[in-house]
């Protein structure tokens, strides 16, 4: 089963006289998604970019949240698992090369979860290892996703 997505990206040159001597773009661009709103985004603020705008960065490691919190959330129920509550504050390296290359080198998951079931705390913990395999992002990437889960009632 195949599902094809779609992103229209749109940029327009805001340069003045002196950002055009130096050779500076700005960073901040639109994205659409038909049916959804517009994402205004930008470069990460280390990089030039607006501070106030999401940027490539943060949406990656919120797709990867999402993504494996949702996995989790479906293999849970397949396992007569009752979430209550789920949070995560995920932490991402991104290592820069000399050439200006760069690549995500880890990302860690962190994930909290409350059950209803205090008799299936350990399984709930266990079930983030098949949530990773399920994941869509998760497999789409080319580093490691480490994670760091708890569980509580």
């Amino acid at each position: 089963m195949r599902h094809l997505f779609k992103v229209e990206a749109n940029w327009t040159s805001q340069q003045n006289q002196e950002d055009s001597a130096k050779r500076f773009y700005s960073k901040s661009h639109q994205i659409k998604i038909e049916g959804k709103p517009a994402l205004n985004i930008s470069a990460a603020k280390a990089f030039k970019g607006d501070p106030e705008l999401y940027n490539p960065e943060d949406l990656l490691l919120s797709s990867l949240v999402s993504c494996h919190m949702m996995s989790y959330l479906y293999v849970c129920s397949q396992n007569g698992i009752e979430v209550v509550e789920y949070s995560d504050n995920a932490e991402a390296t991104l290592e820069v090369s000399p050439d200006g290359s760069g690549r995500f080198t880890e990302v860690q998951l962190n994930p909290r979860v409350k059950i209803s079931n205090p008799n299936k705390i350990e399984l709930a913990i266990e079930l983030h290892t098949k949530a990773n395999q399920l994941c869509f992002i998760a497999n789409s990437c080319n580093f490691p996703i480490l994670h760091n889960a708890s569980c509580e009632i």
